[in-house]
């Protein structure tokens, strides 16, 4: 969002913090292509170390 001016460096600092925990939040729920084949051979290699 566009902006004439910030009061402090404290306020641009808070508006960089939330852009990155934005896009960090974004990132986090990406579906990467490829990788359920993998997530199940992951599983299948590591079975009795994550076995509940």
């Amino acid at each position: 969002r566009p902006m004439n001016s910030l009061p402090d460096v404290k306020a641009a600092e808070k508006i960089v913090y939330l852009t990155v925990q934005d896009i960090n939040h974004k990132w986090s729920e990406r579906k990467l292509r490829g990788f359920a084949s993998a997530y199940q051979q992951l599983q299948a290699m590591f079975k009795e170390r994550y076995e509940i």
